[in-house]
């Protein structure tokens, strides 16, 4: 059986680290991680949780939905909801493929960031898009 979690993550990275807008608001190479490294800069784009359930279609497919959170220093919410505009246009239609999986649809299920601040210890905010 394919990973097809881990295939869409590693799609999902390549796609969005190849994006002009992105690079321009997460830095060159563009800071998208399934887990950031120890001491990762600011601001930066986690893909996090994934629900997977089986579908019926040919070879075996699997939807997916999986959860992008961007982590901000910034005070307030502009950057993160930068970021999460950029990411809704470069996802837009995507040809995404890896390790042998691809991508028949993606799409968006929200056209709004629900976003959620909280006061951490070092003072960083986080919007979470879904």
């Amino acid at each position: 059986m394919k990973d097809h979690e881990g295939a869409l993550v590693k799609a999902l990275i390549a796609h969005l680290g190849g994006d002009g807008a992105l690079k321009a608001l997460l830095g060159d190479p563009a800071r998208i991680w399934d887990e950031p490294p120890q001491g990762a800069g600011f601001p930066h784009l986690l893909i996090g949780r994934c629900e997977s359930r089986p579908v019926n279609a040919d070879g075996g497919g699997v939807e997916q939905r999986l959860t992008l959170t961007c982590a901000s220093r910034f005070r307030g919410l502009e950057e993160a909801r930068a970021v999460a505009a950029a990411v809704r246009a470069r996802l837009a239609d995507a040809p995404l493929e890896a390790d042998g999986v691809k991508a028949v649809r993606l799409r968006t299920h929200s056209q709004k960031s629900t976003v959620a601040a909280r006061a951490m210890a070092e003072r960083k905010t986080f919007g979470h898009r879904s």
